[in-house]
């Protein structure tokens, strides 16, 4: 009787421990959640940003380390390799594995090489759109007043010149057309968009509780501006930035179709090639406009899937 009485106290003892442990575990506070946390946790889960990053991610290796994929020089010209002669879908990453252009290049070289010029544009036009659009928004949006006035027609200014004119005329002056050149026109009349964007996101955000305890504590404006403002308003700039980089890369290859946009290796370039030859020779000009389509469908697709997962109406 004693050693059942003594299992009997050890079995209550345990069960108050294990009682108490678990009352102990539901009070403790959960970690906060964040913005991006629970952004980051939705497009986990999501198959479009999946896809989407796999192919952006396969391209930037593709820009990086072309020689990964192909061993052909993309400017070299060979009239020997006639473009009537069909590819060569047998002979898997080789040089006449797409065939050949008009002038005796690999259509499939040029096609992986053209990526680094694509992806360049794109991503230098983005950063320096968010940087001037971001930045003229966020003075507009802050201050108000006369401020926003005047920024605000500016805006509505560069908003009434047509993006692809305008661009087109600007790049007629040059004839050198570098991946400088090219970016600093497109990100010259392309900030519109997120000075808007940003300038709508810092009117929200300026009228929060946070802000104004920060303005009551004596904080400075740069402070009020980079610590408290720009990291909760930037969201939908991101958003804009990520799908508007694609639309930056078709513009690209639309000037470049046009004879206006870089000089060297181009999706644009080729696709203007092979139009010459298309009743003939249809893999000159299908080629590229495949790659062309597959990046700026991976950005579009990736900036929806981020606009989902950061927009609270959507949860």
């Amino acid at each position: 009787m004693p050693e059942l009485t003594k299992s009997a106290d050890e079995a209550v003892l345990s069960a108050t421990t294990a009682a108490a442990g678990a009352e102990a575990s539901e009070a403790k506070p959960d970690k906060t959640r964040s913005l991006w946390g629970d952004a980051w946790r939705d497009l986990r889960t999501n198959w479009i940003f999946i896809v989407s990053a796999v192919l952006i991610l396969l391209l930037l290796v593709m820009a990086a380390w072309p020689g990964l994929f192909t061993n052909a020089d993309p400017n070299n010209k060979d009239l020997a390799n006639h473009y009537l002669q069909h590819p060569n879908y047998g002979h898997w990453f080789q040089e006449d594995w797409l065939g050949y252009d008009a002038q005796g290049r690999s259509v499939y070289a040029r096609a992986i090489y053209g990526t680094r010029a694509s992806l360049l544009v794109g991503a230098g036009t983005t950063v320096l759109v968010v940087i001037l659009g971001g930045v003229i928004g966020m003075i507009a949006g802050y201050f108000g007043g006369w401020v926003d006035a005047v920024l605000s027609r500016v805006t509505d200014m560069f908003m009434g010149i047509p993006f692809l004119l305008g661009a087109m005329v600007m790049l007629n002056s040059f004839t050198d057309r570098s991946i400088t050149v090219v970016i600093a026109a497109l990100a010259f009349l392309g900030w519109t968009q997120t000075a808007r964007v940003m300038r709508g996101a810092v009117i929200t955000v300026k009228s929060t509780d946070y802000v104004q305890a920060a303005k009551a504590l004596g904080a400075g404006t740069g402070r009020i501006l980079f610590r408290h403002v720009m990291p909760n308003a930037i969201a939908p700039v991101i958003v804009v930035a990520t799908i508007s980089l694609g639309v930056y890369i078709g513009a690209e290859a639309t000037l470049s179709f046009l004879g206006l946009g870089l000089n060297g290796v181009s999706w644009g370039n080729d696709i203007s090639d092979g139009g010459n030859s298309i009743r003939v020779a249809q893999w000159i000009m299908l080629y590229p406009s495949i790659m062309l389509s597959v990046t700026v469908l991976a950005f579009i697709m990736l900036g929806e899937a981020v606009r989902n997962a950061l927009d609270p109406k959507t949860r």
